[in-house]
C-alpha cells in the first residue's frame, strides 16, 4: 500500500494532497525525537510523500517550526509535545495521534540524548537519563505503537541505531550502552512477534555520523568544541534511507560506508578496533576550539530552532550507502568462503607439486642404493 500510495504521488503531482478529505485515507507516521536533526529530516521526508506526520519532542517552539516544514512539503503535521523518557507520556501521545487520525501505520523511534566524557567522570544522574532517553524511550514508544498495531495486525516499528550499536567509542559509554541495549531489546522482540505469528514488522536502522545540532547542545566533560567521528553525512540521504527501511521493513538497515565497516570490522577484529579507537576516537570527537560553556540539552530544552543541519556541512557528504544487514553479511561470509577455498586451492596446489617432486627423485634414489649395495 505504501509504494503504491508514494508512486501515485510521484506520478501524479496534481493529485490534491492537502485537503482534508482526500487525506483521509493516507497513512500514518510517528517520529520521536522530530523537533530537530535526523527526526526532523525524516519527518519532512514523509511530508513530501503526503504521509500524515505527527511530530514528537520536547521543545513545542521546534516542534511548531518542524511541523510547518512538514506541512511546506505536502504533508499534514500534528504537534505533540512530550518526554519520551516519561511512558505515561508516550502512551497518551499515541493515543492522540489514534484519537486524531484513527491509525499508526509506522512508527520511528529516533529521540536520543547523550553525555561526552570518561566513564569515570559522568554522574549517575547522567547515565541514567541517557538511558531514560536513548534506551528505554525506544522502549515506551515500541510498546505504544505495538498496543494499537496488534488491533490491526500489521505497521511497522523502526528503531533508530548507529554504528555504535556494535562498535563502541571511547567518551560516550551512556550512549553506546543505551544503543547496544536497543538492539538486544529488539531481537527479544522480533522473537516474541514472530512466535505469535504477527504480521508487525519491526526494523533497526544502524547509522554513520551525521550533521546535526546534537554536537553543540549535548552535554559534554570534555575541554574542547564537539564534532562527530567522520565521515560526516547530511541528514537529508540518511532520512530517505531511514524512510526506505521503513517501508520496506528489513531486519537490519546499515547505512554509509562508515557503518557497514564498523560493524563488519567488529565481528572480524575487535580487539584491533579497540586500540584503533582508543588511538583516533578520542581526539577524532573534539575540534581544535576550546568548548563553551552550556548545560546541554540532557535535561532541559535548548533554545533557539537549528533544524536539521549542524555546522558541519562543508565536510559533509550529499550521498549515503544503504544495506540490508542481512546482505552485507551474506557478502562478508561469501569473502571468508573465497579466502578459505583459495586457501585451500594454495595448499592443494602446493601438496600436489610436493608429490611430483618426489616421484621425479625416486629413480636417483634407486640408483644410488644400488651403487651402495
Amino acid at each position: 500500500m505504501f509504494d503504491e500510495f508514494r508512486d501515485r504521488q510521484r506520478t501524479d503531482p496534481s493529485a490534491p494532497a492537502t485537503g482534508p478529505g482526500s487525506r483521509r485515507k493516507n497513512p500514518v507516521v510517528v517520529v520521536t525525537g522530530a523537533s530537530a536533526g535526523i527526526g526532523r529530516a525524516v519527518a519532512i521526508a514523509f511530508g513530501r510523500d503526503g504521509w500524515r506526520v505527527a511530530l514528537i519532542a520536547r521543545g513545542r517552539e521546534r516542534l511548531a517550526s518542524a511541523a510547518r516544514e512538514v506541512e511546506q512539503a505536502g504533508g499534514q503535521a500534528l504537534v505533540i509535545a512530550a518526554d519520551v523518557a516519561d511512558a505515561n507520556a508516550v502512551e497518551s501521545a499515541a493515543a492522540q495521534v489514534i484519537s486524531t487520525w484513527g491509525r499508526i501505520d509506522i512508527w520511528i523511534n529516533n529521540a536520543m540524548a547523550s553525555v561526552f566524557g570518561p566513564a569515570t567522570e559522568l554522574s549517575p544522574d547522567e547515565v541514567r537519563r541517557v538511558t531514560d532517553v536513548t534506551y528505554l524511550g525506544q522502549v515506551h514508544g515500541t510498546l505504544a505503537a505495538l498496543r494499537h498495531m496488534r488491533e490491526r495486525n500489521k505497521g511497522t516499528i523502526v528503531q533508530i541505531g548507529s554504528a555504535l550499536s556494535y562498535r563502541s567509542i571511547p567518551l560516550q559509554s551512556a550512549y553506546c550502552a543505551a544503543k547496544f541495549a536497543v538492539r538486544g531489546f529488539t531481537d527479544s522482540l522480533r522473537s516474541e512477534l514472530q512466535h505469535e505469528g504477527s504480521r508487525v514488522r519491526l526494523t533497526m536502522v544502524q547509522l554513520p555520523a551525521v550533521d546535526t545540532p546534537q554536537f553543540d547542545w549535548a552535554r559534554s566533560h570534555l575541554p574542547r568544541r564537539l564534532q562527530p567521528v567522520g565521515p560526516i553525512h547530511e541528514p537529508e540521504p540518511v532520512a530517505e534511507a531511514i524512510m526506505r527501511a521503513a517501508l520496506e521493513a528489513p531486519r537490519e538497515m546499515w547505512v554509509g560506508s562508515p557503518t557497514i565497516q564498523a560493524i563488519l570490522g567488529t565481528m572480524v577484529a575487535p580487539g584491533f578496533l579497540d586500540r584503533m579507537m582508543a588511538r583516533r576516537a578520542w581526539e577524532g570527537q573534539m575540534t581544535d576550539e576550546p568548548a563553551m560553556p552550556r548545560d546541554g540539552n540532557l535535561f532541559d530544552v535548548p533554545p533557539g530552532d537549528p533544524g536539521a543541519r549542524g555546522r558541519f556541512g562543508s565536510r559533509s557528504r550529499q550521498h549515503v550507502l544503504s544495506v540490508s544487514g542481512t546482505t552485507a553479511r551474506s557478502i562478508l561470509a561469501a569473502v571468508a568462503l573465497g579466502c578459505v577455498a583459495g586457501a585451500m586451492t594454495i595448499a592443494w596446489r602446493l601438496g600436489t607439486k610436493g608429490i611430483v617432486a618426489d616421484t621425479r627423485r625416486l629413480p636417483e634414489r634407486e640408483r644410488a642404493a644400488r651403487m651402495i649395495g
